[in-house]
């Protein structure tokens, strides 16, 4: 039996597991549902069913465990911070009660942060000492690697928040902190989603009418990049002007954190051959830094939909080595 530690990546919807070397090999890979309704007896249940099913395949328990949670989070606790992403999970203890349930050491914290963790043990940042990795998904995830450091701070979120940066003041929709036209509002797949179905509602004619009109919910960002693969007036214009937001993002990103380098991951990233170059323009046009005219690289992660569980097994793996 190789030595193992397991890594999940707790979302709004999946669960996703799995079991990982020292080396970054990946093993008996899992994805579970988690969801708003779950429920955190439901939830636990599931991640000691992950660990007694990749313990029995493997043949002997992990050495640690790593946690990946949206929101807040204290490493020794769970979430303790999150207004009504997933039911009960603010404030459970959902790390000692794993680590009591199942024997072994466990850690857990935000899943932006995990993704810096997943890129400079694994992905593209390992060469470096200053980077920011950019998550777009359903919202927007941040991570920062300082000066050969990944930071923690008392109020638990430090480099996690790009997603709250108010770009927008005096327009967009309401975020989650209360204020209008932030980065998750704006820079998200779901913020596409979102400008496009507005535009539908509204009649502008597109290829995604009669779609629009059977099932809205069935306009999402996949379904908007179909759209530009079809030279869609609406879908082109509203991708142009959601890159120009994103690209603002990165900007400001460069500007606060001076990285060497910014890493994308997340489901919008299946798409960045439509945005990519625009994206690199903009944020080399805009910078504020010496030397002159020397950019920012934007490069895509590698690791894709392995990059919470990859970020959470780095984590377990200095719980397991006394490294943090």
């Amino acid at each position: 039996m190789k030595e193992y530690v397991i890594g999940f990546d707790v979302g709004g919807t999946r669960v996703k597991s799995g079991a990982v070397t020292q080396r970054g090999r990946m093993m008996a890979p899992g994805i579970n549902p988690s969801g708003f309704a779950l429920g955190m007896g439901n939830l636990l249940k599931t991640l000691k069913a992950e660990v007694a099913r990749i313990s029995d395949k493997l043949g002997g328990k992990p050495q640690a465990i790593g946690l990946g949670f949206p929101g807040a989070v204290d490493p020794d606790v769970g979430v303790v911070y999150l207004p009504g992403k997933l039911k009960g999970l603010e404030g459970y203890p959902i790390v000692k009660r794993l680590a009591k349930a199942t024997g072994v050491p466990v850690i857990a914290d935000n899943d932006g942060r995990i993704s810096i963790y997943a890129e400079r043990h694994y992905g593209q940042a390992r060469d470096l000492d200053w980077a920011v990795s950019i998550t777009l998904g359903t919202g927007v995830g941040s991570g920062v690697l300082l000066d050969g450091k990944i930071l923690r701070d008392p109020h638990l979120q430090f480099g996690t928040q790009m997603s709250h940066i108010v770009m927008q003041a005096l327009g967009g929709r309401l975020c989650i902190t209360n204020a209008r036209g932030t980065g998750d509002m704006l820079c998200s797949a779901t913020a596409l989603a979102n400008q496009v179905k507005d535009g539908l509602s509204r009649g502008i004619p597109s290829v995604l009418s009669d779609q629009y009109f059977r099932d809205q919910s069935s306009i999402d960002f996949k379904a908007v990049i179909r759209g530009v693969a079809r030279q869609d007036r609406l879908c082109t214009d509203e991708l142009e002007h959601w890159t120009r937001n994103v690209g603002w993002l990165l900007v400001s990103a460069a500007h606060v954190y001076a990285p060497q380098r910014i890493i994308l991951s997340g489901g919008a990233t299946n798409a960045a051959e439509y945005f990519i170059k625009p994206l690199q323009k903009q944020v080399d046009e805009h910078l504020f830094r010496h030397p002159v005219g020397e950019g920012v690289p934007i490069v895509l992660s590698k690791l894709r939909d392995h990059a919470g569980v990859l970020g959470t097994a780095a984590l377990a793996w200095e719980k397991a080595n006394g490294d943090t």
